[in-house]
């Protein structure tokens, strides 16, 4: 009887979890459906090369995809070299103990903080006490700051990950510590590190609230050259996609151009996240244990 109901049980739990999957699934696929149904039309060669025009309500949306690409390189170099070699020390170099739990416990709970206080900070710290100005540095370290509890966690997990043995193996054949490290762990633990932080970059990439503070223009057409553009205002995807979405004086002759930036926006992290899948493979395929 006692077995007969486990199998009762664990049926109705693989049940509930491929429903749940099967939910999120039908959820996630209408409205991609419904994006490109209502997107795919606006797409064009001038829509992606083009600045916006006439109110923004003809032209295209170049702008904004060259001042996304900004906010995000400068978040990279600034959120990625940290968080690993943050997650490296933690992880290697760190003696394991109460005060290592509190600064884990941070991290983690950064991470979960809504993304208009890691904005409203940004500003007061940035853009005021740092005199940056409402500028892409300014909202790039902004999301830099958003980025890095997940890229500390992801790569310091990836860690964790390689099994002791190989350093042990190292140390005994006399290499230092940090040989050990870049020898035997990072190499097999770098596609979990560049994953996750892929994935918390694409998180990133789409945020609104963070840019909206620090540097994020309602219209903001022109592209100046490098580096003056680092401290300048710019036009990003996800902000002009609520502009379009929202405070558009004309909502209704728009709204085709909001979906079409939407499906951009989307196609754009998929790319990031098939980046992630690649590298991850690449290296796994590279490094694989025996």
């Amino acid at each position: 009887m006692k077995l007969s109901w486990r199998k009762i049980t664990e049926k109705i739990g693989f049940m509930m979890l491929r429903l749940s999957a099967l939910l999120v699934i039908v959820v996630l696929a209408f409205i991609i459906y419904d994006i490109f149904s209502k997107g795919a039309g606006v797409i064009s060669w001038n829509f992606i090369t083009k600045k916006p025009t006439n109110g923004m309500t003809e032209g295209g949306i170049w702008p904004a995809i060259i001042g996304t690409f900004w906010v995000s390189l400068v978040t990279v170099i600034f959120a990625v070299p940290i968080g690993m070699f943050t997650a490296i020390y933690l992880n290697e170099y760190a003696t394991q103990g109460r005060l290592i739990r509190l600064v884990r416990l941070a991290i983690r709970n950064l991470s979960g903080v809504p993304s208009i206080v890691y904005g409203l900070f940004g500003f007061s710290l940035f853009v005021l006490m740092l005199n940056m100005g409402l500028s892409v540095l300014s909202s790039g370290f902004t999301l830099g700051l958003l980025t890095l509890p997940w890229t500390i966690t992801a790569s310091e997990e990836a860690l964790k990950t390689v099994p002791m043995s190989y350093r042990e193996g190292a140390l005994a054949l006399g290499a230092t510590k940090w040989q050990t490290i870049r020898t035997n762990v990072l190499p097999y633990a770098t596609p979990g590190m560049l994953t996750g932080t892929i994935l918390g970059l694409a998180r990133a990439a789409g945020e609104t609230a963070p840019i909206l503070f620090t540097g994020a223009a309602f219209f903001w057409p022109f592209l100046p050259e490098f580096p003056r553009l680092l401290t300048s205002q710019f036009m990003a995807l996800p902000y002009h996609l609520f502009i379009m979405s929202t405070q558009h004086h004309e909502i209704a002759k728009v709204r085709p151009i909001a979906y079409g930036t939407a499906l951009v926006l989307i196609a754009l992290i998929l790319l990031m996240n098939i980046g992630a899948v690649i590298i991850r493979y690449h290296f796994r395929k590279k490094y694989k244990r025996v």
